[in-house]
């Protein structure tokens, strides 16, 4: 990836973007495509139907090496990681001292031929974080294991109902790829680890390739008649309908697992009572929270009226009581109606209640519901 000290980051696949007619924005420090010459809504529902591709390769890449590498990483995460089979991957999150997410993360234990040259573990971070996250590693089990950042990897999502179809054109063994699994495989010649993953709430795939091999991979992708590219904006639309969170807007420093509603992502043998519960920063914090509940809690939100309702939009009670903040909000494509997230005291937070949402000077009545907006599709098997 390139830079001068008077531009953003560039990533490998940015002489295609601009090729491709993409119109690029500052993002985590990176020049990023928001969209394409067919337009946000258009992508959103390329992904929804077919295949989008979409260039990720700002996030964070590394590998921990090290027999300890597992048990090292448990000390940082409320989740397990040491049970984590081969092949398979876990979503995870960073958490600091008073239970508060750091970031969140995806942990894959690499198996199979060649599989140690993506480490004993294979994580990806979030682009804004991934220097601090780096630091936070190295820093806390540097001593237990090897950090090796992959700043020479470019990582692409092939996303949709039909991305199976494409990229089995390429090499046939990645349709035995279920939901959060992974392994190595070469693609248009070159060597990439895919997992079964993503971002959009649809079936897809998430594509490590060597920074010399992303345009042609790329274009090889591009050529299948179910892919079409996708850019930022519609990467927002597609997580939020999906009910999935964004870090710094949905999940931050401030907001534990518990308030966040991602008790799903720690496994009960990190909980209390658990053969490794604890061990973590702010462990107590969260196990008290399992135990007694949040003050607050994330939900979802449906609006009756079209306006679209933004992040930082304040929700109210009937009786005028301030309740809370909207954190991710848009007028959902696919289910065609308002959507949001948001954090809620726990006795206003059941699904069925109603709130209001001020926009400019006028109160909106938006309903807490059940997420994803619109029915996740991932591959189990």
């Amino acid at each position: 990836m390139s830079s001068t000290p008077d531009t953003l980051l560039q990533t490998p696949l940015h002489a295609l973007h601009l090729e491709l007619g993409a119109r690029m924005v500052p993002f985590a420090g990176y020049a990023m495509p928001v969209q394409y010459p067919a337009g946000l809504m258009a992508e959103h529902r390329q992904c929804r139907d077919s295949a989008a591709l979409f260039d990720v390769s700002h996030m964070g890449q590394l590998r921990l090496i090290g027999a300890d590498a597992a048990a090292a990483l448990e000390t940082l995460v409320p989740v397990d990681v040491i049970d984590l089979a081969p092949g398979k991957q876990r979503y995870a999150f960073f958490t600091n001292d008073e239970g508060g997410i750091l970031d969140d993360l995806m942990i894959t234990r690499p198996a199979g031929k060649g599989a140690a040259s993506f480490g004993d573990l294979f994580v990806v971070v979030n682009a804004g974080c991934k220097d601090a996250d780096i630091a936070h590693l190295q820093a806390r089990i540097g001593s237990r294991c090897e950090v090796r950042p992959l700043p020479e990897r470019a990582l692409l999502a092939l996303q949709g109902p039909k991305a199976v179809d494409a990229l089995s054109r390429l090499n046939p063994e990645v349709a035995k790829l279920t939901f959060m699994t992974g392994g190595l495989f070469t693609l248009a010649g070159a060597e990439c680890f895919v997992t079964r993953s993503g971002y959009s709430g649809e079936d897809g795939f998430e594509i490590s390739v060597h920074e010399n091999d992303a345009i042609a991979l790329a274009r090889e992708l591009l050529a299948q008649p179910e892919v079409k590219p996708a850019g930022l904006g519609a990467r927002d639309t597609l997580r939020l309908e999906a009910g999935l969170c964004l870090y710094g807007h949905d999940i931050d420093t401030t907001t534990t697992p518990v308030e966040a509603a991602l008790t799903w992502g720690v496994q009960k043998v990190r909980r209390a009572g658990g053969a490794r519960a604890g061990g973590y920063p702010g462990a107590a914090v969260i196990d008290r929270q399992f135990a007694e509940g949040a003050a607050r809690k994330r939900v979802g939100l449906v609006g009756k009226e079209r306006a679209p309702v933004r992040e930082g939009t304040k929700l109210f009670s009937a009786d005028g009581t301030e309740l809370g903040t909207v954190t991710s909000g848009t007028l959902g494509p696919t289910v065609n109606t308002p959507v949001a997230l948001a954090y809620l005291p726990t006795a206003q937070a059941a699904v069925g209640t109603e709130v209001f949402a001020e926009v400019r000077g006028k109160r909106l009545p938006m309903t807490v519901a059940a997420t994803p907006f619109t029915p996740n599709r991932y591959y189990r098997g």
